[in-house]
C-alpha cells in the first residue's frame, strides 16, 4: 500500500487539491478567552470564562518541480513552482461565487480540520539559471470557524433569562453571584431587589437567594 497523500478539500471546488509532499509535522493550537474584573471586597480580580477561541492548524508544505540533468538531457530544467503554490495563496482571498474566502478542510490520516486559511507565506528556495523558481516551501495557517447555527447547538451554557435559586456559601457575596450569572458585578442590585435584601453585606451562609431573569 502506497503512502496516502494529504489533501485540501476546498469549498465550491469539485476536486480536492492533493499536496506534493506530506508535511513533516503540524501544530494544533487551542485556547480560551477570559475577562478579569475588580470586585469590591475581594483580594483579587474575578476571572470569568468568555468563550473558546478558534483552533488553529499550522504547517509547512514543500513543492519541487526541479529536473536534474541526465545523460539524455544534460541541461537542468523544471517548471515554475509558483504555478502550484499560487493555488494555496488563492485560499486567503475572496472567491467571487462565495463573496468570501472559501472554507477548506485539511484531510490526512486521522486529522480532519475544517476552517479558513488565514495566512500563506511562500519561500522560494531554488532557482534555475534564468531565475525561475523550482523549489518552494509554503507556511500555512488554518483557523477553525463556526457558523451561528452550529455554535448555538453546541453551546453548553444556560441562558440567564431564567430565574435560578442558589444557596449562599461561606465567603461569597452578591457581587460574586452577579458576576457569575450575568457577567456584571453591578447587577448585585437586581439580586438584592429580588430577594428583599436592603444591605448587600447582610447575608449568611446557607441562605437561599433567587437569581432573577434579566
Amino acid at each position: 500500500m502506497g503512502i496516502k497523500k494529504a489533501k485540501l478539500v476546498i469549498e465550491d471546488v469539485p476536486e480536492p487539491l492533493e499536496v506534493m509532499f506530506n508535511p513533516e509535522s503540524y501544530n494544533l493550537s487551542f485556547s480560551a478567552a477570559y475577562s478579569e474584573k475588580k470586585v469590591v471586597g475581594l483580594d483579587g480580580p474575578v476571572s470569568q470564562y468568555i468563550a473558546g477561541d478558534s483552533q488553529t492548524l499550522d504547517m509547512t508544505l514543500y513543492f519541487d518541480t526541479y529536473k536534474p540533468p541526465t545523460l539524455a538531457s544534460p541541461q537542468e530544467g523544471g517548471t515554475d513552482v509558483t504555478k502550484l503554490t499560487r493555488k494555496l495563496a488563492a485560499l486567503v482571498f475572496i472567491k467571487g461565487s462565495l463573496h468570501r474566502p472559501p472554507k477548506v478542510t485539511f484531510e490526512w490520516g486521522g486529522l480532519n480540520f475544517s476552517g479558513v486559511v488565514t495566512n500563506v507565506k511562500q519561500t522560494c528556495t531554488m532557482f534555475l539559471a534564468d531565475g525561475m523558481p523550482v523549489r518552494a516551501k509554503v507556511d500555512m495557517t488554518f483557523k477553525s470557524v463556526l457558523d451561528v447555527k452550529t455554535s448555538k447547538l453546541i453551546s453548553p451554557f444556560e441562558s440567564p433569562d431564567r430565574t435560578k435559586v442558589r444557596i449562599i456559601r461561606e465567603g461569597e457575596s452578591l457581587w460574586n453571584y452577579a458576576w457569575e450569572e450575568y457577567g456584571d458585578p453591578e447587577q448585585w442590585r437586581a439580586i438584592a431587589s429580588a430577594n428583599g435584601i436592603m444591605n448587600p453585606l447582610d447575608i449568611e451562609p446557607g441562605q437561599k437567594i433567587t437569581l432573577p431573569a434579566l
